[in-house]
């Protein structure tokens, strides 16, 4: 039959796709680096330690632009790291879809720290100290013993972060830009339909599209945790 649209046009289903695979490649990144941030500031004490925490955290409270700036200093053709990935190593990040992965992490990480920081918090210290008078040593106690209870804040860090690379705009469109097929995510696609006369039904069907797929992150996130939380708890 003739004259029945399809769900998402070619440049939205692009959009999405994107937005998946940044969100993915974003979780990637910051995956282990945010365990070993969160463990750190959970267990040991360390001069400058309120300051790192500060510098972790910071981006939760900055406008995503200026994150973006300060990224586009960095890594821009001109900048002192941009510069060299892309000559050295030919790795492009400003206007290109590894910068929205970067911004997106920048972003995130905090979330992903902060997550792993209360679970680890959670663990009882008599556990480990119990572990390492059995002969465990720092690696096998916590690969063994902090991360396995600790899981349920992992994998709700990594869902959050998800979820919040999905939404991200400020940081993306200032170090990646908005290209079309390159760097455009569900958020900037939907800023360009409110943009363009006429566009507000797509950015409409892109908002709900967005709202689902974050909630349905969230929903999956939630099931596991209960899963995992009744599985340490012995129930």
């Amino acid at each position: 039959m003739n004259g029945a649209s399809p769900l998402l046009t070619p440049a939205e289903w692009q959009a999405l796709g994107l937005s998946m695979k940044v969100a993915a490649w974003c979780v990637a990144l910051i995956a282990v680096p945010g365990i070993g941030c969160g463990w750190l500031l959970a267990r040991r004490d360390f001069p400058g330690k309120p300051l790192v925490d500060g510098l972790v955290h910071v981006p939760l409270v900055l406008p995503p632009v200026v994150t973006g700036y300060l990224l586009l200093l960095l890594l821009g053709p001109r900048g002192p790291l941009g510069g060299w990935l892309e000559q050295v190593l030919g790795l492009r990040v400003a206007f290109a879809w590894t910068g929205a992965v970067i911004a997106s992490a920048a972003v995130s990480f905090p979330l992903m720290v902060r997550s792993v920081r209360l679970a680890i918090e959670l663990v009882d210290v008599r556990l480990e100290e119990a572990a390492t008078m059995l002969g465990a040593g720092p690696l096998r106690r916590f690969l063994t013993l902090t991360l396995p209870l600790s899981l349920p804040g992992v994998l709700t860090g990594m869902v959050l972060s998800f979820a919040r690379s999905l939404g991200e705009f400020g940081a993306t469109i200032t170090l990646a830009g908005n290209v079309a097929g390159e760097t455009r995510t569900l958020p900037l696609a939907i800023f360009s339909g409110i943009a363009t006369p006429g566009g507000d039904a797509p950015a409409l069907r892109l908002v709900l599209i967005s709202v689902a797929v974050s909630l349905l992150a969230l929903t999956a996130s939630e099931i596991l945790s209960r899963r995992l939380r009744r599985r340490l708890g012995g129930g």
